[in-house]
């Protein structure tokens, strides 16, 4: 997948997702359950009931796509959390999520992104 060079959200629905759903009823999920713009240019992460198959969705600038996987073997880790919304990954975690690692969703796979107040030099440091 291509996605560009600037760094883009990813948010994970953390329950399942009926998969027969396209463009706009992924939409709506992410509007109505998520809180977010489908629009925004952020990637939103679906997975069915069994966790075999998985669907992103994503704004490209000049339309939506929905990139669709289905695995032969074995299951998508369970991202599902019955607190929260939506699971935040970083674009690393949902590509490792995607070949079916285990690990995503369970332990911090990405360092924290670090922000403009991280990254201040002040007078006092130099």
């Amino acid at each position: 997948m291509i996605f560009g060079a600037r760094r883009v959200r990813v948010f994970a629905y953390a329950h399942p997702a009926d998969l027969r759903k396209g463009f706009e009823g992924l939409s709506a999920l992410v509007r109505q359950q998520l809180g977010q713009s489908p629009l925004s240019g952020d990637l939103f992460l679906f997975v069915n009931r069994r966790r075999h198959r998985a669907k992103v969705l994503h704004w490209d600038g000049t339309g939506l796509c929905v990139y669709a996987k289905r695995l032969e073997k074995s299951r998508f880790a369970c991202l599902w959390d019955d607190s929260r919304r939506y699971i935040e990954l970083s674009e690393t975690e949902m590509r490792l999520f995607l070949e079916g690692s285990a690990l995503v969703g369970k332990i911090s796979i990405s360092p924290a992104v670090l922000g403009e107040k991280d990254l201040a030099i002040t007078r006092n440091t130099l």
